[in-house]
């Protein structure tokens, strides 16, 4: 398995600084690194492997996570998993319960950016995703 000065090399983007803000809702660490986002740019968003966010839900906008290196996975409340690579593009619904993080075995970095947001936001952080579902994931 890749450590972070490894996995740097596989992709253009910056790790960032430890993601300490927003440690409490998530299981491992991830990193955050700004992209010209005073412009409107995107976060970048990396998580080291078995790294994932709790469940949460976004009130009063989409976000939208494009994956730009290493493995990882995206699911939806009552829905299966979808597998985060390269290139895969996720749309998040308002009000959709979800998480997403890296794989066990990788680790995983994706921009994300938030579309037809709407005056009122926030964000409900909820339960952590638990191992047992977790562990099922390949």
């Amino acid at each position: 398995m890749q450590n972070q000065e490894e996995f740097q090399m596989t992709t253009p983007y910056p790790i960032g600084k430890l993601n300490e803000g927003y440690a409490q809702y998530f299981i491992g660490n991830s990193y955050l690194a700004e992209i010209e986002t005073e412009k409107g740019g995107p976060l970048n968003v990396t998580f080291e492997p078995r790294c994932r966010n709790n469940w949460h839900v976004h009130h009063g906008l989409n976000q939208v996570l494009v994956c730009v290196a290493g493995r990882g996975w995206y699911q939806e409340w009552g829905k299966e998993s979808v597998e985060l690579k390269p290139g895969t593009v996720i749309v998040i619904p308002k009000d959709v319960k979800h998480w997403h993080g890296a794989a066990k075995d990788s680790w995983m970095q994706h921009l994300t950016y938030f579309a037809n947001t709407e005056e009122k936001t926030s964000t409900d952080w909820l339960e952590p995703v638990g191992d047992e579902l977790y562990n099922e994931l390949k």
